[in-house]
């Protein structure tokens, strides 16, 4: 299969926030206690926190991570995680149908995320709760004293502000399955008072309204209509989520999804040109696509577990462990957002770590990378600068969710400032090598190209605690340079990285 991709230097799509590779944190099965927080483990800081785990997460240089949830938000007391840890109150999380021993609460996390190198992307609770337990919470994270809240955090040892950007409205609020589930004109409403309230403590502030769930929601998305229509004047970003499954085992439509996440994306960003133009607005409101990922290995089991257990805490809970396949489908995800980075902003890998988590952790021992570790890792690492709009010729193939998705899934970024062409390649062909002819255009000279290989003859190989490099990245020397172009051949089912230095 030959695949013609011509990158022009005046043919761009956006600069690229780095936030588009954050991550995500929620107080579920064992993400947060035996993932980032084991006061017994070897690694641990006198803090509790997992030094092993800290490393993992400064590779992955995730700039900012989601907390507290995620469902857990929605019926949530921040309170119930400040002060003496031997006073503070054991909970049951509705959500996960767990107990929550509370910990680990904001002084514990702003620790971890500081250590980690990520900023904090804080939820506040608008399911059971509402807009007053939000402004308290923003002024105790963000205020720098002499009021109750900012003067109780100086009380419990932290004497600066934290000074966190980014806040979401609460969680999911169109799904039923959430605590305080709401319509979309009685969540609008409240969203928006809630905002009114936060600007009137800081107006710099980045603020995060719900949109649909998913794209398969009755409510979409009429709800993204109506929720902006009430918020519009007062909030940056829409939230969206959208996790991937796999359960029919057919891997070229499984591949063929984000071609359905487009959609979503670019449906959304048109409700948001409609609501900003019935307006009359200067304003511009982007997609903040805090949940994504693979899910689907572990999800039927465990909603079966759910319903038996007896409220136990930080059970075993979502821990898919994933396989080359997925590797494939993160890459395509990954892409997807590279390509929509104009109007998607902000995205969230859910989870960080053992829950749907490129990161997973044993209890008292060891850590190691999953397979969708290392798209990650490379995007986060090397997709910084400015997307580019390529144009791509190559053979398509029909699927269920488009009639002509592209076997070579490309994006490509330019760092002006490290003087690179990166490009991220997925060939989703299962049996013929992709030939790509990569032509560069007004970027000046090639130097030097570097292709990095993540190719595995079995789909569901799998990295685990006694094989964590099954899976992984390896460099090739395959990638030649005539001119100005590149030339390489693609393995079936594989990722790459093609990196130019100019």
């Amino acid at each position: 299969m030959d695949a013609r991709v011509t990158a022009h230097a005046r043919y761009t799509i956006a600069d690229i926030d780095k936030r588009l590779y954050g991550s995500f944190l929620e107080h579920l099965g064992r993400a947060i206690y035996t993932g980032i927080y084991e006061p017994d483990h070897p690694t641990a800081l006198p803090n509790g926190m997992r030094q092993d785990v800290i490393d993992l997460v400064r590779e992955l240089d995730t700039p900012v991570c989601r907390y507290p949830g995620g469902n857990f938000v929605s019926a949530y007391n921040w309170e119930d995680g400040i002060g003496p840890k031997e006073s503070r109150p054991t909970r049951l999380d509705l959500a996960w149908r767990t107990s929550e021993s509370n910990q680990v609460g904001i002084h514990e996390f702003a620790e971890w995320a500081e250590a980690a190198g990520t900023e904090m992307m804080l939820a506040v609770n608008l399911g059971s709760r509402g807009l007053d337990a939000a402004r308290n919470f923003v002024e105790y994270v963000n205020h720098p004293g002499g009021s109750q809240w900012s003067d109780l955090r100086r009380q419990n040892g932290r004497a600066e502000p934290w000074n966190v950007k980014l806040w979401c409205l609460g969680n999911e609020m169109d799904g039923p399955w959430q605590v305080g589930h709401k319509s979309a004109a009685e969540y609008g409403h409240l969203a928006n008072e809630t905002a009114k309230a936060i600007r009137a403590f800081d107006d710099k502030l980045e603020l995060v309204v719900c949109g649909s769930s998913h794209s398969d929601m009755a409510t979409y998305p009429q709800w993204e209509a109506t929720v902006l229509d009430a918020t519009y004047d007062q909030v940056d970003y829409i939230s969206l989520h959208m996790y991937f499954e796999n359960y029919e085992k057919k891997t070229s439509e499984f591949l063929a999804l984000p071609e359905k996440l487009d959609r979503y994306i670019g449906t959304v960003s048109g409700v948001i040109d409609f609501v900003k133009a019935s307006k009359r607005s200067k304003r511009d409101v982007k997609i903040s696509f805090d949940e994504w990922n693979v899910w689907y290995h572990e999800r039927k089991n465990d909603a079966k577990r759910m319903r038996e257990w007896d409220w136990p805490h930080a059970p075993v809970l979502l821990e898919d462990i994933y396989n080359f396949e997925d590797v494939l489908q993160v890459g395509c995800i990954i892409n997807t957002f590279i390509r929509r980075s104009d109007i998607v902003r902000v995205a969230c890998i859910a989870q960080l770590v053992n829950v749907i988590a490129p990161i997973m952790t044993e209890p008292g021992g060891a850590s190691w990378r999953q397979t969708i570790y290392h798209p990650f890792h490379l995007a986060s690492r090397y997709g910084r600068g400015t997307a580019l709009q390529l144009d791509v010729d190559c053979a398509s193939y029909t699927a269920d969710v488009a009639d002509a998705v592209p076997y070579l899934d490309i994006a490509g970024v330019h760092d002006g400032d490290a003087g690179t062409l990166t490009f991220f390649a997925i060939n989703r062909h299962g049996s013929e090598p992709a030939n790509i002819k990569l032509c560069v255009e007004r970027f000046g000279n090639i130097r030097s190209v570097e292709h990095t290989l993540i190719k595995h003859d079995d789909l569901e190989a799998r990295n685990t605690k006694d094989n964590p490099d099954n899976v992984a990245p390896r460099k090739t020397t395959d990638a030649v340079v005539e001119g100005n172009d590149v030339r390489l051949s693609v393995p079936p089912y594989s990722y790459s990285m093609i990196r130019i230095q100019l």
